[in-house]
């Protein structure tokens, strides 16, 4: 296996790995949304913003904490957040296993199955000014361009023909 091949393959597993933990951490989020009251999570947004722990309290981490804060407290937006949640861990979590299976026919579908996650990500992010939004639209990008490329090698070793000898 070439050097390019190999490092295809560490790339591929990294971004299964990472996508994988990142599905489970959603749907840890959605449980702790569905949980946790809405007053403790605006106590908890306030103290860390008062407690200077992420800089100036009117500093721009300070405003995405209080405003996110605030938006998860409204029953609307609360309610799409454990759903947004729920439904993107459990498909990541889907493609994890399928890509980790190595299913050929998989690689596509999970390509685009998370183009439109990153297009539902960035637009999203445009119209709320999510930070967080944008970073995961950016890190299933760069999943998207690790899968396909492990698709390209996986079916270049299929059409391959047996070496002889």
């Amino acid at each position: 296996m070439s050097r390019r091949a190999q490092r295809s393959g560490f790339l591929f597993r990294l971004a299964v790995v990472v996508k994988g933990a990142d599905g489970v951490l959603q749907l840890l989020g959605a449980l702790v949304l569905l949980l946790v009251p809405p007053a403790l999570i605006t106590g908890v947004a306030n103290a860390v913003i008062t407690r200077d722990l992420l800089g100036d309290q009117r500093g721009v981490l300070a405003h995405h904490l209080s405003r996110a804060a605030a938006d998860l407290t409204e029953g609307g937006t609360r309610g799409f957040a454990v759903w947004y949640l729920l439904l993107h861990g459990v498909v990541k979590i889907g493609l994890v296993v399928t890509l980790s299976r190595r299913v050929v026919t998989a690689f596509p579908v999970a390509c685009v199955v998370l183009l439109a996650l990153v297009g539902y990500e960035v637009l999203r992010a445009v119209r709320t000014d999510s930070i967080g939004l944008a970073a995961f639209a950016a890190v299933d990008l760069l999943v998207v361009v690790a899968v396909w490329c492990e698709f390209r090698r996986l079916r270049r070793e299929v059409s391959e023909p047996p070496a002889v000898g």
